[in-house]
């Protein structure tokens, strides 16, 4: 597969293992992306990489755009908060009902149908280990969307008006921890 420089970058994957249970509600949150860990295409975003892209947007007063299965015809929502954190991108938003995908959209969260984030991005500077891993230290973040297979097994959605119940939240860490060993043994 080539690529054409400076055209976005989007990431899916055939999704492994249980997925997050989703319930009612149309306000979503999860990490669309997590620092330092491996995707299935061979990229790790470092902390840090958001920055400039979310300052430049904050400056302009435009926000990231929630799509759909990153189709750029096809916005289902706003998202309210965007931000790095220690853990990586955290998403914050609602789904709009009065949209037809929008409407779909909690109908498979809410059946579990779907449960992906993903990043639409262009990669400003990366670099690689010398381990084939190529390390994204900034990226211009155009979207973020809900997608049936994210590149990035640990972007995922939650769905339940603002709050996780405590088993959402031991599961997490158990498959971030999971992760990170992971990608510690390379």
């Amino acid at each position: 597969m080539w690529s054409i420089p400076g055209a976005p970058e989007r990431k899916f994957f055939k999704a492994e293992g249980p997925a997050l249970q989703v319930t009612d509600g149309t306000v979503i949150s999860g990490y669309a992306s997590v620092f330092g860990t491996k995707d299935q295409g061979g990229d790790a975003v470092q902390k840090g990489a958001y920055g400039a892209s979310l300052a430049a947007m904050r400056k302009a007063g435009r926000g990231i755009k929630m799509l759909w299965q990153h189709d750029p015809a096809q916005p289902i929502g706003v998202w309210d908060e965007v931000r790095e954190d220690a853990l990586g991108l955290y998403v914050k938003g609602r789904i709009l009902t009065e949209v037809e995908k929008g409407r779909e959209a909690v109908a498979l969260l809410a059946a579990g149908a779907i449960d992906g984030l993903s990043i639409g991005y262009r990669t400003i500077k990366a670099h690689r280990d010398g381990k084939g891993l190529r390390l994204l230290t900034e990226v211009e973040l155009w979207e973020v969307s809900l997608v049936t297979f994210p590149m990035l097994p640990e972007a995922r959605v939650a769905a339940k008006n603002d709050t996780l119940d405590d088993e959402v939240w031991r599961s997490l860490a158990q498959a971030f921890e999971a992760a990170r060993l992971n990608w510690a043994r390379g």
